[in-house]
């Protein structure tokens, strides 16, 4: 883990993108964490120490719900359970050494790198084309108990597969998800979180593309108390693309986060992120972090982020905050933008002078708004079942 540098007593320039969100906990001493690509890793939980909410990455996260995940002590494995209808699957052996390229970058993280030293891995045959989704479904048994997993999804080379992360019941659970796509793969994961009102999950996302691959990722996050689902992708080959897509719809109480990281290493590589929310009721929160860097050889580069939220009630509130660090000026293109807003009263004006209620046009407005997601799906059953929980949650909002 890189240890902090002391400052001097004046600030220095920096030819980075400087994170506005970025706070010196102890001025004067410390420098600090200005980028994405600077955040510390380690696999020891110690060089972490508790977060206080004052850091970086914690700032807009109630770190006091998260206690439970915190603890360096070893979950429970009656906490949850998994099923799985995979071609070839098989749990990594004890003593194995670190993944392929997983880091940790936070304390959860690295707890359950430490407290699940058996992963499940789920690998897609080199040159296989599975045509329906592989299901992990994920249960929990009980809100008060802790839980730690690590899960490996490797596309060899030239296959095609999507992967479904179904997150059902309750529990604590700290997650380390890591992702490859070899050369020529084309591989889409989902993570669905369905969680019951009383589960927390703070998951760790991490993926590279290789050479002419292709990754879809999304994150699709309607139930839990508290969930943190953090993507962090490199564009590693030449001619990688990832399309990392977002879903959420936060009611009363909820905290919905994700912190979004993609990193274009290799040349002539493309990006696209676009995370969408909808957010209803007292204290509900959504929270969208994204970060995209484009490295010095990354030339040819073609990238967009973007966040978009609708607030539907009093109460609610919603943080977007997009940046981009570009080391090359030999790019094709590279933009982001957020805009957080209530209803469109043109949209609802030209609704109900063809004849639609006010109650009705609503629900047509925000159904039209998180539908573009959901339709990048490309599963039609998955698609139909979160069209329904979106048509749910919109019934509950208008009871």
């Amino acid at each position: 883990m890189t240890a902090p540098t002391t400052a001097p007593a004046v600030a220095q320039d920096t030819h980075a993108h400087v994170d506005p969100a970025a706070q010196v906990a102890d001025a004067g001493k410390t420098v600090p964490v200005q980028t994405r690509s600077e955040r510390p890793h380690s696999f020891d939980p110690a060089d972490f120490g508790a977060p206080t909410g004052r850091e970086v990455n914690w700032k807009h996260t109630p770190v006091a719900q998260l206690k439970g995940l915190l603890a360096d002590e070893p979950g429970d494995d009656s906490a949850l359970s998994i099923d799985l209808d995979a071609v070839e699957a098989y749990l990594v052996p004890d003593g194995d050494g670190h993944g392929e390229f997983f880091r940790p970058e936070d304390l959860p993280s690295a707890l359950a790198w430490k407290h699940a030293p058996r992963g499940l891995h789920l690998r897609i045959g080199q040159g296989d084309e599975i045509d329906g989704p592989i299901v992990l479904r994920i249960d929990g048994r009980d809100a008060g108990k802790r839980a730690f997993g690590q899960i490996l999804i490797e596309a060899m080379p030239n296959s095609r597969a999507t992967v479904l992360l179904d997150h059902h019941g309750s529990a604590q659970y700290a997650q380390n998800v890591e992702i490859i796509a070899r050369d020529g793969a084309r591989l889409t994961v989902v993570s669905v979180q369905r969680w019951a009102d009383d589960a927390i999950h703070a998951a760790a996302h991490q993926a590279r593309v290789d050479k002419d691959a292709a990754l879809t990722h999304f994150v699709v996050s309607f139930g839990g108390g508290l969930v943190r689902v953090n993507p962090n992708v490199e564009l590693a080959g030449a001619g990688s693309e990832a399309r990392l897509y977002g879903l959420s719809y936060a009611d009363a109480g909820q905290h919905l986060e994700s912190q979004v990281y993609l990193h274009h290493k290799g040349a002539h590589t493309t990006g696209d992120v676009l995370y969408k929310g909808a957010l209803q009721g007292e204290g509900a929160h959504s929270v969208w972090v994204g970060d995209v860097l484009i490295g010095p050889d990354a030339t040819g580069t073609d990238s967009y982020e973007a966040n978009r939220n609708l607030v539907l009630t009093e109460g609610a509130r919603a943080d977007s905050i997009p940046n981009l660090e570009i080391e090359t000026g030999d790019i094709l293109g590279a933009g982001h933008a957020s805009a957080t807003g209530r209803f469109d009263d043109e949209q609802l004006f030209y609704l109900q002078a063809r004849g639609i209620d006010e109650e009705e046009a609503r629900r047509l407005v925000v159904l039209g708004f998180l539908s573009d997601i959901v339709q990048r799906l490309g599963v039609p059953s998955l698609e139909q079942e979160l069209l329904q929980a979106i048509e749910a949650e919109l019934a509950a909002v208008n009871a």
